[in-house]
């Protein structure tokens, strides 16, 4: 079955950067469209960022482009999510997302999911 796997969570400060990773497996990883959402204390999950298999393009949350980018690694079937310049608004559950179908921001366009890795930012 399909399974992915969150890495790379953890406390930071203000400003500080961190690099979430996400593993696939039981997929053809090149047929997925990736994707990265998270979900506040409160709120409803959010899209940050998606990537397609083959021809990698990139779609962004209009909010977060040009401080977070999304890449894969087709060889390795993993995601990143490099996140910049963060504060206290970006603490929440990070998840990683994969679609077999098209999809855009919406998170029911996408069948299969991680667990979630927890981000806090605070000083």
């Amino acid at each position: 079955q399909v399974r992915l796997a969150e890495t790379g969570g953890g406390l930071v400060r203000p400003g500080d950067s961190l690099r979430l990773s996400c593993s696939a497996s039981g997929l053809t990883f090149t047929r997925f469209l990736m994707a990265w959402f998270r979900q506040a204390p409160g709120m409803e999950r959010s899209f940050i960022a998606s990537m397609s298999g083959e021809t990698f393009k990139r779609r962004y949350a209009d909010n977060l482009e040009g401080r977070f980018l999304i890449s894969r690694d087709n060889a390795k079937n993993t995601i990143t999510l490099q996140m910049n310049n963060l504060t206290p608004e970006d603490t929440a559950v990070y998840y990683c997302a994969a679609s077999q179908y098209p999809a855009s921001l919406q998170d029911w366009e996408y069948q299969y999911w991680g667990q979630g890795t927890q981000v806090t930012v605070s000083s």
